[in-house]
């Protein structure tokens, strides 16, 4: 696969349910900002060569709770950089960083991916 982000590409992270993640949801129901923080960088699956209906299959095969998507242009917009960083248990694996340099997103990318992002 390509290191290469088409704009219109689906990233899929995957959110612990309200019971086990209070931080991650807002009392109506949508998502937090606090969904994309993580200071080792934001992992997320990327879209790839699948249709999404197998993308979800495959997280929920790993992964327990909702799975939310953002377009790659969502990231680029509030100036995040995606990179594909492939995993023994995902060649989809990418994550998401604030820059080049730093992985931990500012508070106001992660409050625009909340923002972007479709509970699925």
């Amino acid at each position: 696969m390509e290191n290469r982000f088409d704009l219109s590409e689906k990233l899929y992270r995957a959110v612990y349910p309200p019971e086990n993640m209070p931080m991650f949801w807002k009392k109506n129901g949508e998502i937090s900002s606090a969904v994309f923080k993580d200071k080792n960088g934001l992992s997320v699956e990327r879209l790839g060569d699948r249709t999404e209906e197998t993308v979800l299959q495959d997280m929920h095969l790993f992964f327990y709770g909702a799975i939310v998507s953002v377009f790659v242009k969502d990231c680029l917009d509030c100036d995040a950089v995606v990179k594909y960083l492939p995993t023994r248990r995902s060649r989809y694996h990418s994550e998401i960083h604030r820059s080049n340099e730093i992985k931990l997103l500012t508070q106001s990318q992660c409050k625009h991916l909340a923002k972007a992002a479709v509970i699925l």
